[in-house]
C-alpha cells in the first residue's frame, strides 16, 4: 500500500510551529497519520501557519490545528481527543534567561503534567514521546567521556557553573524528570527522546537558533564558535523518524539519546570553504580556528537507539548542505 494514503490513525503534535514540530508534521503526514496539533496564540494575534496547511497531504481533514497555550493546559485537551498517540514537542522559555529559573521551571512543569492528565482523560492515547535535550545529560562535576541515557545533569552544577542557557538546561531537565515520574505513577507509556544541536534543512519561517549556531562561522557569530569546536549533532530528518520509530516500536521505553555523531569547527570550516566558495571571505581557515576557546562536551551514546534496529541516515555533508539552502531560499544569507 502506498504509505503516504495508509490511514495509521490520528496522533497530536504539541507545539507545531517550532523546527522539529513542523518537520516532524510534515513527515507523520507522509508516513500516512493524521495530524492534530497545537499552536500558542496570545490574545488578538494572529500567526502564519500557511507553511504547515501547504504540506504535502494535508488535504482531506489530513492536518487540524489547534489554539492552545501551556500556561491553560485545559486548552489541550480537544487537541489529544481521539489521538492514539501524542509527541509532546514544547517548551517554555528560551536561552536569554529573561524569566528566573524558578518561573520558567514551573511553566513547563505544570504545562507538561497538565498536557499528560489530558492523554490519561483521552483514554485512546497508548504512547507519549516527549523532546527532551541534551542539555539534561550533558552537564554534572563527573568528568565523563561517554554519556549514555543513566546520566542526568546536576541542577545545582549549572547553577554554580552558569553556562549559557543555564534556566533553560534546569528546566528541561526537571520536567523531563516530571515527565518520566508521572508515566510510572499512572501507568502512562511515555518514551523520552534526547537529540544534541539540530541541524539541516527547515520548513518554518523562522532561523532555527540551532542552525544558527550551526552556521556561526557563516554568520561571523565569533561568540559561537566555542560550541562547535567538538559538538554532537544530528540531521532534523534523522531526529523526526526517530520520534515516528519510537512511537511504533513496541518495546520502546525510558529515554533515548538521539545523536549520530559528533562535528569538529575544523571539518566546519573545511566543508563550507570547499562546497561554498562564496564564503571564503567569511568563513575562518581551520588553521585561524586553533586557538578558539573551547567548549568540551562529553560524547554522547546512542546504542539503546541503535540497537533497536534504527538507523542514522544523514551526515555533516547533509546537515549543513540542507541548512544552507534553507537560509538562502528564506533569505537569511
Amino acid at each position: 500500500m502506498d504509505q503516504a494514503k495508509e490511514d495509521k490513525g490520528t496522533v497530536s503534535v504539541i507545539g507545531g510551529t517550532g523546527y522539529v514540530a513542523s518537520w516532524l508534521i510534515m513527515r507523520l503526514l507522509h508516513h500516512g497519520y493524521k495530524v492534530r496539533t497545537s499552536i500558542r496564540l496570545t490574545h488578538g494575534s494572529k500567526k502564519d501557519v500557511s507553511y504547515l496547511r501547504n504540506l504535502p497531504c494535508t488535504s482531506e481533514n489530513q492536518l487540524e490545528i489547534f489554539n492552545a497555550d501551556m500556561d491553560n493546559p485545559e486548552s489541550f485537551n480537544e487537541v489529544i481527543q481521539g489521538s492514539i498517540a501524542v509527541f509532546h514537542v514544547a517548551h517554555p522559555g528560551d536561552f536569554e534567561d529573561k524569566e528566573p529559573e524558578e518561573i520558567i521551571t514551573k511553566r513547563a512543569i505544570n504545562g507538561t503534567l497538565g498536557i499528560l492528565k489530558a492523554c490519561l482523560r483521552s483514554k485512546t492515547v497508548k504512547r507519549v514521546v516527549y523532546t527532551s535535550s541534551a542539555f539534561t545529560v550533558l552537564y554534572s562535576e563527573k568528568d565523563i567521556d561517554m554519556i549514555d541515557e543513566t546520566n542526568w545533569t546536576n541542577e545545582d552544577y549549572v547553577r554554580t557553573t552558569k553556562p549559557f542557557g543555564a534556566s533553560y538546561i534546569i528546566s528541561k531537565t526537571l520536567t523531563e524528570k516530571a515527565v518520566i515520574d508521572f508515566g510510572e505513577k499512572y501507568g502512562l507509556d511515555v518514551v523520552t527522546i534526547i537529540p544534541p544541536m539540530i541541524n539541516g534543512p527547515f520548513i518554518c519561517p523562522r532561523l532555527p537558533g540551532s542552525v544558527y549556531t550551526s552556521l556561526a562561522l557563516v554568520f561571523g557569530d565569533v561568540e559561537l564558535y566555542k560550541h562547535l569546536v567538538r559538538s554532537p549533532m544530528i540531521h532534523i530528518d534523522d531526529v523526526a523518524s526517530a520520534h515516528i520509530f519510537l512511537l511504533e516500536y513496541p518495546d520502546a521505553n525510558g529515554r533515548y539519546i538521539c545523536s549520530s555523531g559528533e562535528v569538529t569547527i575544523d571539518k566546519i570550516s573545511e566543508f563550507i570553504r570547499d562546497k561554498y566558495p562564496e564564503y571564503d571571505q567569511v568563513v575562518p581557515t581551520p588553521d585561524s580556528l586553533k586557538e578558539v576557546e573551547m567548549v568540551k562536551y562529553p560524547k554522547l551514546s546512542s546504542k539503546k537507539l541503535l540497537e533497536t534496529g534504527f538507523k542514522f541516515r544523514f551526515g555533516l555533508e547533509e546537515m549543513y548542505d540542507g541548512a544552507i539552502q534553507s537560509c538562502k531560499e528564506k533569505g537569511f544569507l
